[in-house]
Parts: C-alpha cells; sequence; structure tokens
C-alpha cells in the first residue's frame, strides 16, 4: 500500500526510471511524443482506473506508441492528481457557470453518495429494493461532468507541452546513440595492428 502513495527509492528515481524507459523505445520521437500525448491528456479525465485503456485507445488513434502512453500516465500520481482535479473541476463548473465549491468537504460526501448508489441499485438487482439514482444525479451533474468538459483544455496544453518537451530530448539521444554505436561499428571494421604485421611479413 505505501508504494501506492511513494514508489520504492522516492519519486525522483521513479520519475528517472520513466524517462529512462521512454529514451530506449525502438520508434521514432514523434511517435512517442504521440503516446506521451495521449498518456499525460489522460490524466486529466475522471475515469480514475481506467487510464491505461484510455491512453492506449487515445494513443492508438494518434498512431503513437501505445507503451510510451502507458508509461506517461505516470503524470497523474499522488504529488499531481489534486491541482489536476482542481484545475479541471473548477475550469469545468466555470464552464457551466456553477461557481466553486463552497465546502470542499461536499465534493467527498458526494463520492460517497454516489458510491452508495451504485452499491444500493447493484444489489437492488437481485432483491426488492428499488434503484435510487439521486446521489449519482448529483455526483454527474456536479462533479463528473465539469471535470470531463473541465478537463479537456489544460489536459490538452499540458500534454502538448510534454510532447514538444519530449520530441527534442529523445531526438538528440537516438542521435547520440547512433553516433555511438556507429563509432563501435567502425573501430571493429578496422584490422588489428598484430593482423597488418602479420601480413607484411608474409
Amino acid at each position: 500500500m505505501a508504494s501506492a502513495v511513494y514508489p520504492d527509492g522516492g519519486w525522483r528515481r521513479a520519475f528517472w526510471y520513466v524517462q529512462r524507459r521512454l529514451q530506449r523505445l525502438p520508434d521514432t520521437p514523434e511517435k512517442i511524443g504521440r503516446g506521451v500525448w495521449a498518456g499525460v491528456f489522460t490524466t486529466f479525465t475522471p475515469f480514475y482506473g481506467l487510464h491505461f485503456v484510455i491512453a492506449a485507445l487515445i494513443a492508438r488513434l494518434m498512431r503513437g506508441n501505445i507503451l510510451a502512453a502507458l508509461m506517461a500516465t505516470f503524470f497523474g500520481n499522488p504529488l499531481t492528481y489534486l491541482p489536476i482535479a482542481a484545475a479541471s473541476l473548477g475550469f469545468g463548473r466555470w464552464i457551466f457557470g456553477l461557481g466553486p465549491h463552497q465546502d470542499p468537504h461536499s465534493i467527498g460526501t458526494k463520492f460517497m453518495n454516489a458510491g452508495k448508489d451504485l452499491t444500493h441499485n447493484l444489489l437492488a438487482l437481485f432483491t426488492p429494493a428499488k434503484p435510487d439514482w439521486h446521489g449519482l444525479a448529483i455526483f454527474y451533474d456536479d462533479i463528473f461532468l465539469p471535470y470531463l468538459i473541465g478537463g479537456l483544455v489544460p489536459g490538452a496544453i499540458s500534454a502538448t507541452l510534454c510532447y514538444f518537451l519530449v520530441v527534442p530530448v529523445l531526438r538528440a539521444q537516438q542521435n547520440r546513440r547512433r553516433k555511438r554505436l556507429r563509432a563501435k561499428l567502425e573501430r571493429l571494421a578496422l584490422p588489428k595492428s598484430g593482423d597488418g604485421e602479420a601480413g607484411n611479413s608474409d
């Protein structure tokens, strides 16, 4: 449980690991960048638990690298989810003219009521109980829909910034790797000094 909030080795090591993995993906910088775009954009959606699936679908539609998209969902983590949620929900409520939440605790209450409705309605399928959608309707109108719509703009902006940051870095890294590989092959292709001397003695 602790590793889900604070990964083994710390966040710095985790970020470094994701960066190294991106650099080693066998694909073009642009395709990897499109995958990163999909992953970062997905973290601004309220579909928690489905971010991997959504990021992969968006990356596929954009012809981006799917593995890069999955790794880029790491952009959403316990350190960033709160500001992401605040920006998305706040912007969405502004779009719908709802205004900011007067009581931040009401957000948690609406989540809980929606969860209770889901549980109750699931049980109602197998019992005489009547379904009740009141809590879910409030959650959809006040939280989910504003979050979904409000996350589109900051999500697209953040994803685009990450794309333009990642692509030149990956291109430079791949060029350096090609140069090192070319130099290594050239060294291997050079005749050894011992072989040259043996050829002269013949």
